[in-house]
């Protein structure tokens, strides 16, 4: 039977091992680097690193890419990270849509689709899903079997004792206790689940407001109220994979939530998610079709309009306090579609609001993830993933 030789410490194969991924990461920080750029980065010796970059050329995981100009001296050849060394793909699932990206393995996205998922029966749901990642491939021109890993954000969290979907009643045809294998033998690539929240969070920490903090909450409020929570830089998931379903947690003001298995609520979402916050702006004159519109509207309306967005930032500060009194993050950060529309404004009244109830004083910033955050945070996690397994494989 043959053997896997396993690297010693301090063996060549190990270093080599370690300076290939240095300098594979740190072409995908800077961009087209030369051997000389290489070498200075890395500390290595200008021979060594002519060998690293000829090992990982004849890898197929960087390519040549022009010649500096402009200096002194010759012109110097560029290397990149091969974009073709492998494709990921990142799915934003909601009760209404599936939205799908593709990139290559430099993070560059290269196909995006929207696709409804009104008239899926609960059935046809995995199917679906499968026609909406191959439809995205197509569309970034690559063949079927070019992906890497494909992570799905969902509102609701896979139990690790049991495989099925948590917390997700509002989405059906999603409950199967084989639900990733069948993903997986559907698309055809490597499939995990992480909740929709947490992947806001993971986008927050690689390209948004909570770039270099380890230890963070962020909320989301929109038509739920879910939570993401940060600790030493990692996520925070919990036993069953429930941490950070603070719609389901009790409040004061609202109704003390029973049965909340079979309402799939909680005082919380009663007192801040979407339905709540139309009837809150209706009774401060502010009727809109949307949460999201009534809170936008408030901005633009003097009086009444302040008095509902602190009567709201009151509310979401009284949830976060509760979040803040437990886990004593550096930063919070708030996303979604009612902070995103309360702006500036809300942010600093919930500043304020939750400086009145809690003894830490977390620094509160707003989003500033572009796009669908879920989206980012999904395809950020498929390319951790098959960098690890791609460039760990020459």
């Amino acid at each position: 039977m043959a053997t896997t030789r396993i690297p010693l410490p301090g063996t060549p194969s190990l270093l080599r091992a370690i300076n290939d991924r240095a300098a594979l990461e740190l072409l995908l920080a800077n961009g087209p680097l030369s051997r000389t750029q290489i070498g200075t980065l890395t500390g290595l010796s200008k021979p060594t690193a002519s060998q690293l970059l000829a090992r990982l050329e004849a890898a197929g995981l960087v390519v040549a890419v022009g010649t500096t100009a402009g200096g002194p001296g010759p012109n110097a050849q560029l290397y990149q990270v091969n974009p073709a060394a492998g494709y990921v793909a990142g799915l934003d699932v909601t009760s209404t849509e599936v939205r799908v990206a593709v990139a290559d393995i430099t993070g560059t996205t290269l196909a995006e689709q929207r696709v409804p998922t009104k008239g899926w029966s609960a059935a046809a749901t995995v199917t679906k899903v499968a026609e909406a990642v191959a439809g995205t491939v197509r569309r970034a021109g690559l063949a079927q079997g070019a992906l890497r890993e494909v992570v799905l954000g969902i509102g609701g969290a896979l139990d690790p004792a049991t495989g099925r979907l948590r917390y997700a009643a509002h989405l059906p045809g999603w409950h199967s206790p084989r639900l990733v294998a069948e993903l997986e033998d559907a698309i055809g690539a490597p499939v995990s689940i992480e909740n929709d929240v947490n992947l806001a969070a993971v986008a927050e920490q690689a390209q948004g407001a909570a770039q270099g903090c380890e230890d963070f909450v962020l909320l989301w409020a929109g038509e739920g109220i879910g939570a993401a929570i940060v600790i030493a830089g990692r996520l925070h998931r919990g036993f069953t994979g429930g941490a950070g379903e603070v719609g389901y947690m009790p409040l004061p003001g609202a109704p003390v939530p029973r049965g909340v298995r079979r309402k799939n609520s909680g005082g919380f979402q009663e007192l801040a998610g979407s339905p709540a916050v139309l009837a809150l702006a209706r009774q401060y004159g502010l009727g809109a079709r949307t949460a999201e519109r009534a809170v936008a509207k408030a901005l633009r309306t003097p009086g009444a309009g302040e008095e509902f967005l602190a009567v709201l930032a009151g509310r979401l500060a009284l949830g976060l306090a509760s979040i803040v009194s437990v886990v004593d993050p550096e930063l919070l950060v708030l996303a979604g579609e009612l902070p995103g529309a309360g702006g500036e404004r809300l942010r600093q009244l919930i500043q304020g609001a939750l400086q009145e109830l809690v003894m830490p004083r977390p620094e509160v910033r707003s989003s500033t993830v572009p796009g669908f955050p879920v989206l980012q945070g999904a395809l950020q996690r498929a390319l951790v993933t098959a960098r690890d397994a791609v460039f760990s494989t020459h």
